[in-house]
């Protein structure tokens, strides 16, 4: 198994679109987006200006297969946010998400030397949950009925880990190392 991350170019716009108007994608997400390409591009162009976000192209054996990022970069609190989804839903349940979870783990504690990684998940997402919880993170709160989707009011579970934390669990996974091109 070969798993990276790669910078979203251009090239990937269409891709990513297709992606996010999947049922099995936007059911874990906020919105359900409408989109375009001329959308795609202007979601690309706002990336890209950002300099506390970044965003990968998730590409397993050489196919892209979704997304990944860190956001909400915060050098002065030392923290961040992430999320990711796997667009081709035939890759999932392949153990990306053990390999993704650690090396962005390790990318947001050593690279980026920040102290804190949250992620915001959908109550209803238990196994996500769950994977988030069998690497250490843990649950800090719910927003009770933060997110209006589908005609219903939904709660949104945040979650954490914290370096130190990570540190002292982190040998207890065996995990590859990934290539996680710079930004």
């Amino acid at each position: 198994m070969t798993l990276e991350l790669i910078k979203v170019t251009r090239d990937d716009l269409e891709l990513i679109m297709n992606w996010r108007i999947k049922l099995e994608v936007s059911q874990y997400m906020y919105t359900d987006p409408k989109l375009t390409l001329e959308i795609q591009q202007k979601w690309f162009e706002s990336i890209n200006e950002q300099n506390n976000s970044k965003y990968w192209i998730i590409k397993f054996d050489g196919v892209k297969i979704g997304l990944i990022n860190i956001c909400n970069i915060d050098y002065t609190n030392k923290r961040c946010s992430w999320a990711y989804y796997i667009g081709d839903t035939s890759f999932r349940g392949k153990g990306i998400a053990t390999t993704l979870e650690c090396n962005i783990y390790d990318y947001a504690f050593d690279i980026l030397n920040l102290n804190k990684l949250c992620c915001e998940v959908f109550r209803f997402n238990e196994k996500v949950i769950s994977i988030h919880e069998k690497f250490g993170s843990t649950i800090e709160g719910t927003l009770k009925q933060h997110i209006y989707k589908n005609g219903d009011f939904l709660d949104i579970v945040i979650m954490a880990i914290t370096k130190d934390k990570w540190n002292q669990i982190k040998n207890n996974y065996n995990y590859e190392k990934i290539s996680i091109e710079e930004l």
